[in-house]
């Protein structure tokens, strides 16, 4: 069995437990006496910390009109990811592989039309298939989801059939699917853009100025 002895150092505000072994070596670990809880001292909230990763996630999506990412998570604990882009195997979107992008790029439809021939999966309903691939399941009715826009009502449907009933948004999606998040007892959350580019400014590299569109 190792030695435990404890030894003060670093002044009075602090102390140190030497761990020795029979060997001879040893493993020193400090333990702070004062002046905790360290003044000053930041970091995000969950909600701050999983859209994050919903934005990193959107980084991946292959749409050449819009980009979108998303989370599922239970528990504080993160179950899956997702983009929006073309399914596995298919041509990506900003390789030509959606028609309907296409159009839309040159201006020969408007938003919202010809959604029916979409070939892009949205990132919502990815990372719910990713949970299903991977069998995991976000049930229990206490899994939340991030997203970078709003859910359409379709994912919505999706979402709530799993089990989520929390819905943390950055931006708002112009389908409206908000009468079914209240038929099914889930809620809608938005959050304020400037956390989510304050905390990207934060991370090593960034810059000052982070856009989060």
């Amino acid at each position: 069995m190792p030695v435990m002895c404890a030894v003060s150092t670093r002044g009075p505000d602090a102390a140190c437990c030497f761990m020795v072994s029979y060997t001879g070596a040893y493993t020193i670990i400090c333990r702070a006496v004062a002046p905790w809880p360290l003044s000053g001292f930041e970091r995000p909230s969950w909600d701050e910390y999983f859209m994050l990763q919903a934005e990193l996630a959107k980084l991946r999506s292959n749409c050449m009109v819009r980009k979108v990412g998303a989370v599922i998570v239970r528990d504080h604990r993160q179950l899956a990811t997702g983009y929006n882009g073309t399914p596995p195997g298919v041509k990506n979107c900003f390789e030509g592989g959606c028609e309907r992008c296409i159009e839309r790029m040159e201006g020969k439809i408007r938003s919202g039309e010809g959604l029916d021939r979409c070939l892009c999966n949205h990132a919502e309903a990815n990372a719910i298939m990713h949970c299903a691939i991977l069998g995991i399941g976000a049930g229990g009715g206490n899994a939340t989801m991030y997203t970078t826009f709003s859910p359409c009502l379709e994912c919505t449907k999706m979402a709530v059939t799993i089990g989520i009933r929390r819905f943390v948004c950055l931006d708002t999606y112009p389908e409206n699917a908000s009468k079914l998040v209240k038929d099914a007892s889930a809620s809608i959350t938005m959050m304020d853009k400037e956390k989510i580019t304050y905390w990207a400014s934060r991370m090593p590299g960034g810059t000052k100025e982070v856009p989060v569109r």
